[in-house]
């Protein structure tokens, strides 16, 4: 299927979604267009992710900076949350798709938080793929909110600070559970993280490509698989360490 080698696929895949802006800009349209647009791209990169056997999808919607925009258009991605939410329910129930999500839930709107809940409550028996949204996220956060939680621990006497390790720091951060992202993906041909996921990808593969994140489809993942498929990951160690019996 689609060229790609089944027993090698990564098991998490990770997309920071650029270029929607960019996009509706080229197309002459506002930015909420763009918007609408690459929301029809999540929905086909979360089917095409279930439908090549990806366990873990994680998408970079929503980040702690994002609130810093015009709050029109705040709120047109909010609720562009919900709608998307509430058009793919049944499709994530029939394709057995877990929703989750990272990132700072509270601080959205009352309305899309208790939706984004029910909509994780009704899925949570699901086990085909994890699909983690990350919403009020931010890396450099999400590590400060993991450290406050062990310096409480080790405050109130339940550690010493000797039990610190980077197991410990991985299972206070909000992906705990999930594995690291083995292949970490960014559309629209900027080179950079933006405060998505940094201690989780430390040895992630970064796939870069030009394609504006509303153009993003099905064929344009198989293609950043197939070039992770070609690469050779050694965590550290030598290719002749990799292949010694």
């Amino acid at each position: 299927m689609d060229r790609l080698d089944k027993k090698r696929l990564p098991k998490h895949i990770a997309i920071i979604m650029d270029g929607n802006g960019r996009w509706a800009q080229k197309n002459n349209l506002g930015r909420i267009s763009g918007h609408r647009a690459g929301a029809e791209s999540v929905r086909v990169i979360v089917e095409a992710c279930r439908e090549i056997g990806i366990q873990y999808l994680t998408l970079y919607a929503f980040s702690v900076e994002n609130w810093m925009r015009p709050s029109r258009e705040v709120r047109a991605l909010m609720n562009l949350l919900v709608q998307y939410l509430k058009s793919e329910y049944e499709t994530m129930i029939r394709n057995d798709i877990r929703l989750n999500t990272i990132g700072q839930i509270e601080n959205l709107p009352v309305n899309v938080r208790e939706f984004l809940v029910k909509t994780m409550d009704s899925t949570s028996s699901c086990r085909g793929m994890v699909l983690s949204l990350a919403l009020s996220y931010g890396g450099r956060d999400e590590i400060v909110r993991a450290v406050k939680k062990i310096v409480q621990n080790a405050v109130d006497g339940k550690m010493k600070s000797i039990e610190i390790s980077k197991d410990l720091i991985s299972k206070n951060l909000d992906t705990d559970g999930i594995p690291d992202p083995d292949l970490l993906i960014r559309t629209s041909g900027e080179y950079r993280l933006s405060n998505f996921l940094l201690w989780q990808s430390a040895y992630s593969e970064l796939y870069f490509t030009e394609v504006l994140w509303p153009d993003f489809r099905r064929e344009n993942l198989i293609e950043a698989i197939l070039d992770y498929q070609n690469r050779e990951r050694r965590f550290g160690l030598t290719s002749e360490q990799l292949t010694k019996d």
